[in-house]
């Protein structure tokens, strides 16, 4: 593989993990309040 494909593979990874990362972290820091009410009642 040449050096830009392996660099726009780096930054896809990065792209995709990091999103993934943070949309878990915002969850964590702001649960959805539906979600909280169906935990509770269980």
């Amino acid at each position: 593989m040449s050096t830009g494909a392996v660099v726009m593979l780096v930054v896809a990874i990065v792209i995709i993990w990091g999103g993934l990362a943070a949309s878990a972290l915002w969850l964590r820091a702001h649960p959805d309040p539906e979600d909280a009410a169906r935990r509770q009642a269980r």
